[in-house]
C-alpha cells in the first residue's frame, strides 16, 4: 500500500502547444522530448485507512486548490484503474525535487511522472510504462514522456489507446549533454497551453508541425545531433511566437535568456562548437551539446552570469527500494 518513485524532467525538442481537451490533456498534435539528469522528482504515496482525506505535499507545502485538484485527478484515474481494495483508502503524498520548479525546467513533467509510477505501484496496477504514461498525463500532457524517460514520443489521439508516450532509441543518448542555463522568472504554463489556439500564429505553427516531428524521429534514429538540435531551436521559436501572440501576449523571455542564445551562436558560427539552444515556456535555456565540448559550453552559459547546471540523458521513471521513501 506504500511505493516510492523516481522521475526525470523533461526538455522539449518539439513541443506540443494548447490542449483539444484539458479535461484529459489531449494535445493538439504529437511532441517529443529528451529526459534529463541527474534533476529528479522523488514522491512516496501510500494508502492509509487511517486517514481522514487525501493529502498532497510537494516541497514541504501542502497543495490546495487547483494544483491539488491536478494530482487528485492522477489519483483517481489510478482508482478507476484500480482492482485492489485498499487502493480506496485516502491518500498521503509527499514529493521533492531535486531542481527549482516553475522556472522551465519541466517540473510538471517529472512530478506527475513520478506521482502516476509510485500510485500504480501501491495500487498494485499491473501496467506497463505507455499505460503509466496515460494516467500521468491527467496531470500533464509532458508527464507521459516522462514516464517513458530518454528520447519520447507522446502521439496525439482522443483514447488512452492512441494518446500515449512511446520511448525512441537513438544512439545520441551516449553523447547528449545539456547545460541548463537557470533564469530564474515565475511562469503559467496551463495559461499559455489554453491561449494557444486563440493565437493568428497556431494555425501556422499546426502546418509545418509534423515535417519537424518526422525530421526529429528520423535524425534521432540515425544519430544526427545537427538535425534533432536545429529542430528544437527553431522549434522553441516557433513555440516563442505562437505564445507571445495569444490574447495576453505572454513573453516569458528575460534579458539574461536573449544573452544566452547570442552565446550559444557565437559558440556555432566562431568557433564552429555543435551547440544549441532550446526554450519551454519559460526564460531558462537548454544548451544541448556533445561531451567533447560540455566544458567550453558552460563556461560561454556562465559567464552570463547565470546560474548552469550539466545533465544527460535521464532513464523512465522506477520505482525505488522501500528504504528510499520520504517517510
Amino acid at each position: 500500500m506504500k511505493a516510492t518513485a523516481k522521475a526525470h524532467p523533461i526538455q522539449g525538442l518539439v513541443k506540443y502547444h494548447g490542449m483539444r481537451d484539458e479535461e484529459l490533456r489531449l494535445p493538439y498534435h504529437d511532441s517529443i522530448s529528451v529526459c534529463t539528469a541527474p534533476s529528479h522528482t522523488m514522491t512516496t504515496v501510500e494508502f492509509d485507512p487511517d486517514l481522514d482525506s487525501d493529502t498532497f505535499v510537494v516541497g514541504g507545502e501542502e497543495l490546495e486548490a487547483h494544483e491539488a485538484d491536478r494530482v487528485a485527478t492522477v489519483l483517481e484515474e489510478v482508482r478507476a484503474r484500480a482492482d485492489a481494495d485498499h487502493a480506496e483508502f485516502p491518500v498521503r503524498l509527499e514529493s521533492e525535487n531535486s531542481f527549482p520548479s516553475n522556472v522551465g525546467l519541466g517540473s510538471s513533467s517529472s512530478g506527475f511522472a513520478a506521482a502516476a509510477t509510485a500510485l500504480a505501484e501501491a495500487a498494485d496496477l499491473d501496467a506497463s510504462r505507455p499505460e503509466i504514461s496515460t494516467i500521468a498525463r491527467r496531470g500533464s500532457s509532458s508527464a507521459a514522456r516522462a514516464v517513458t524517460g530518454g528520447f519520447s514520443d507522446l502521439h496525439a489521439g482522443l483514447n488512452d489507446e492512441d494518446c500515449r508516450s512511446e520511448r525512441l532509441d537513438s544512439p545520441l543518448e551516449d553523447d547528449l549533454r545539456i547545460v541548463a542555463g537557470l533564469v530564474p522568472a515565475y511562469k503559467e504554463t496551463e495559461h499559455a497551453h489554453r491561449e494557444a489556439a486563440d493565437s493568428h500564429m497556431f494555425e501556422a505553427r499546426l502546418s509545418h508541425i509534423h515535417d519537424q516531428l518526422a525530421e526529429v524521429r528520423d535524425a534521432l534514429r540515425e544519430g544526427d545531433f545537427r538535425r534533432v538540435f536545429e529542430t528544437a531551436e527553431h522549434d522553441s521559436l516557433s513555440l516563442a511566437a505562437t505564445t507571445m501572440t495569444g490574447p495576453s501576449g505572454w513573453v516569458y523571455w528575460k534579458p539574461d535568456t536573449i544573452e544566452i542564445f547570442n552565446a550559444v551562436r557565437e559558440l556555432r558560427e566562431e568557433e564552429d562548437v555543435p551547440v544549441y539552444f532550446s526554450t519551454d515556456t519559460g526564460a531558462s535555456v537548454y544548451v544541448n551539446t556533445t561531451d567533447e565540448y560540455v566544458e567550453r559550453v558552460e563556461e560561454a552559459v556562465a559567464d552570463c552570469g547565470v546560474e548552469t547546471m550539466v545533465w544527460e540523458v535521464g532513464g523512465p521513471a522506477r520505482t525505488l527500494d522501500e528504504s528510499e521513501a520520504l517517510f
